[in-house]
């Protein structure tokens, strides 16, 4: 994408500061994101396989194990594939070809404040992580695997929680990504330690619990644990929760992804560049 195909965002000096302009500025931005998206067939049809692959693939991994699918565990981990694969990666190749494009720079000269930029920014990344997830609970509808959740609320916080913490780990880690090509490299280190230690693919209670412990702390671990409480009714020990059991469980994974979202829009802020890398 070059600058021309962006959108210029007009507002009066009178609403500058009005919530109303700062939502229709980040309207515009996403929408422009949005068609260039669209008008990307690989990465639409990518957009669609993954969650078929997804499905198709754990649910031949189970059949061949003689295991039921296990439908809200299935969507629990959607939920953090998604997150860290999709959101997160692509998060940094966009900031990082938007910065050496010269767009970043050139839309602070307008109306757009720093976050409205890297919200209407990630808006179509963040929509096709939905999406995904989406796709996966009409898969597990349709193969009769699915349970009420035990409580709706806390995989949607995790939903919201972990997508905002994917925007500010994506802003950060193109600090030290100089190009997209990069990405692939610089993103490594935290996608393996989220995918093999945060209890996505390997449940924590696997782990001695002095280990299971520290993971924990880990950037996704919280979003995994808050899906599975509410999807699944089971605790990062293994423990079957009811409603209240979740929620009395949901205090710690609330308070270390609030941590992550408080340090991560920090260092953020301090080391995102908006200029190519020179």
């Amino acid at each position: 994408m070059t600058a021309t195909t962006l959108p210029v965002v007009d507002a009066s000096p009178s609403d500058l500061g009005s919530r109303g302009s700062a939502r229709r500025r980040v309207l515009a931005l996403a929408s422009a994101e949005i068609r260039l998206l669209l008008r990307n067939r690989t990465a639409v049809v990518n957009s669609l396989l993954g969650p078929v692959l997804l499905l198709g693939s754990v649910g031949a991994i189970a059949v061949s194990n003689g295991l039921e699918l296990d439908g809200p565990g299935l969507l629990a981990s959607a939920i953090g594939i998604s997150l860290i694969l999709v959101a997160y990666y692509n998060l940094v190749t966009t900031f990082v070809a938007r910065r050496e494009e010269q767009v970043l720079q050139r839309m602070r000269t307008g109306e757009l404040t720093d976050g409205e930029i890297l919200l209407g920014t990630a808006v179509p990344t963040l929509l096709v992580t939905v999406v995904q997830i989406l796709a996966v609970g009409v898969g597990v509808v349709v193969l009769g695997r699915w349970s009420g959740p035990v409580d709706v609320v806390l995989p949607l916080l995790a939903l919201l929680g972990g997508s905002a913490l994917m925007v500010v780990l994506a802003a950060a880690s193109t600090s030290f990504t100089r190009t997209v090509e990069a990405a692939q490299f610089t993103t490594l280190p935290l996608v393996l330690a989220a995918t093999l230690f945060s209890g996505l693919l390997v449940p924590l209670s696997d782990f001695p619990e002095p280990v299971a412990e520290a993971f924990r702390f880990l950037p996704l671990t919280p979003v995994i644990e808050l899906s599975r409480l509410g999807l699944v009714g089971e605790t990062w020990s293994g423990h079957s929760v009811d409603t209240a059991g979740a929620w009395i469980a949901a205090p710690v994974p609330l308070a270390v992804l609030a941590g992550w979202l408080v340090v991560g829009a920090v260092v953020a802020r301090r080391v995102f560049r908006w200029a190519p890398r020179r």
